[in-house]
């Protein structure tokens, strides 16, 4: 997987990067979910979607900065 770079996500448009949102948000939970219960999971992967998802963010809202 390795770790996401920002310039691969700039390359999203609007739309499919709140999909991403939703979705990394789905799969950090589910990790975390997994984490507390116990179960088996790679933990260098709750690190990699809390990076995905702040980028996700960042880039959403510099966005929507730029359109005003």
């Amino acid at each position: 997987m390795g770790i996401p770079k920002f310039n691969d996500l700039t390359l999203l448009s609007n739309d499919e990067i709140l999909e991403d949102i939703i979705k990394t948000e789905k799969e950090l939970f589910n990790l975390k979910f997994k984490k507390a219960t116990r179960q088996s999971f790679k933990p260098h992967n709750i690190k990699y979607s809390k990076r995905r998802l702040a980028q996700l963010k960042t880039l959403f809202t510099l966005r929507l900065n730029s359109s005003n």
